[in-house]
């Protein structure tokens, strides 16, 4: 039991602190709490997952200066189409590219994804006008392996180190993020936007081989309801309001981010910053927002203070944007008004998903992941696309009257959240039961101390459980699942 202990304390350390402070801590408890099959599976698919994020965000700081002097990039409609083009096709084909995976194979799915992204990527190097640019990033996004990617990994490790690997590839996409807005001005100064481009398609080619060569082929593929959308389920998600006010949370939140990525730039730039100097700006502020991220989220998770968290964050993300709005002429008010944005940013990013399992029935949860996920990529084709029509026809400033709306119609649309019940969700595997044994377990189950509900699939071997933060009799519970 000391040893279990130890684990849940690293996870807890895990949500709360900063990426780059637990990272170290996180990969030498894995070398303990999972097998060397299930380490390996887990860092190479995170690994497959950065590489795929990075080729999407790696273009963002820099896209809009680089395009206006692409024929056709005098329209900034057209500018916000091709940065953005890419979520829409992402949005549209994630999910049935999920269930392809469960009929044909989760890594020819991925190899077609992976090859569809780096098409999509040197397309868009070699493109000489702002269509084929937007042509490429279409092909970029067709590459939708997310939900295949998810599914593998559910398929590679056993359902109580599942949430570890999960929380890898999350990691993987936070690290992710961060390095692209700092290495974007960087190679923009060496290798421009064509490179950038070609570099993330050799970058899809280098993953395949560590699909083929570093991932392990799974004994068994098969549907997982905890972290695929199935079939059945969408009725039951998109009618629940609790789960729609939060997809229209991701949907705001990433349309304002590409709509800032369609105006800052510009301000920065205007300020006297050339573009291959941004990070400057970047580096400092994603580094001091990732430390000011931890509080606020400890609060929410150990206080049961999410809602009062959550509507903060989204109010200091509002308040970041009026003050791009009225500091643009000023480096350094720049400088603080994306500090306040990024670190609201990083607090949402990273509540969201924790609201959607909280709130999420657990036979619908995969489900409402996947509805959750097409509705973040749909948000950031608008956002990208709304920024150059309101620049193209309002001017630039009109881009931050629209964040500042959106943001406020967000608050007003979580302050009528009930406040989430301060539970988690838990994950064991079964041994082969029949459904005598298997009904008569998920009933001693829900008669336990702190036992929210009980999900038992016993044809996945799988039994999940959502629990009190305090309370939950864990001891208890391993107790059943061994004497079953």
């Amino acid at each position: 039991m000391h040893k279990k202990a130890a684990v849940r304390q690293l996870l807890d350390l895990l949500r709360y602190a900063p990426l780059e402070i637990t990272t170290y801590r996180f990969m030498s408890a894995l070398s303990s709490a999972m097998t060397p099959f299930e380490r390996r599976a887990s860092m190479g698919l995170a690994s497959i997952y950065g590489l795929r994020m990075l080729g999407l965000f790696i273009i963002l700081p820099i896209f809009a200066l680089y395009a206006e002097h692409l024929p056709g990039g005098e329209s900034h409609l057209l500018i916000g189409m091709a940065l953005g083009a890419y979520g829409l096709t992402q949005a549209i084909l994630q999910i049935p590219a999920g269930w392809m995976s469960d009929r044909y194979g989760r890594k020819p799915v991925i190899y077609a994804g992976l090859i569809l992204f780096a098409i999509g990527s040197f397309v868009a190097a070699s493109a000489d006008n702002i269509y084929w640019v937007i042509a490429g990033r279409v092909i970029q996004g067709a590459g939708a392996i997310n939900a295949a990617v998810m599914a593998l990994t559910a398929d590679l490790t056993r359902e109580e180190h599942r949430t570890k690997a999960m929380a890898m590839i999350g990691m993987t996409i936070g690290i992710t993020f961060s390095l692209s807005l700092i290495l974007s001005p960087l190679l923009y100064q060496h290798i421009g936007v064509p490179g950038i481009f070609a570099l993330t398609g050799v970058l899809a080619v280098l993953a395949m081989a560590v699909v083929a060569f570093v991932i392990p082929d799974p004994e068994i593929t098969r549907f997982h309801s905890d972290t695929e959308a199935g079939h059945g389920r969408f009725g039951e998600v998109l009618c629940n309001k609790d789960l729609l006010r939060l997809n229209f949370g991701i949907f705001s939140l990433h349309a304002i981010l590409m709509s800032v990525f369609m105006q800052v730039p510009f301000i920065l730039r205007d300020n006297g910053l050339a573009a291959a100097d941004h990070w400057q700006i970047y580096l400092p502020v994603m580094l001091i927002a990732f430390a000011l991220m931890v509080p606020p989220i400890i609060i929410a998770e150990k206080k049961a203070k999410m809602k009062q968290v959550f509507m903060g964050a989204i109010a200091l993300a509002a308040l970041g944007q009026i003050l791009i709005l009225t500091l643009q002429h000023s480096l350094w008010g720049m400088g603080i008004a994306l500090l306040l944005f990024f670190t609201a940013f990083n607090v949402l990013e990273a509540s969201l998903p924790s609201l959607i399992s909280k709130i999420a029935p657990l036979a619908a949860k995969g489900t409402a992941m996947g509805v959750y996920s097409s509705v973040q990529f749909l948000g950031a084709f608008f956002g990208a696309v709304m920024g150059g029509l309101l620049i193209q026809y309002f001017g630039h400033d009109a881009v931050l009257y629209f964040a500042i709306a959106l943001l406020l119609l967000w608050l007003a649309v979580a302050s009528t959240m009930q406040p989430p019940a301060a539970v988690r969700t838990k994950l064991y595997q079964l041994p082969v039961l029949d459904e005598t044994a298997a009904r008569k377990l998920q009933q001693a189950l829900a008669q336990l101390q702190g036992v929210r509900e009980v999900l038992l699939v016993a044809v996945e071997q799988m039994v999940c459980i959502k629990v009190e933060m305090s309370g939950f009799d864990e001891a208890a519970v391993e107790n059943l699942v061994k004497g079953a």
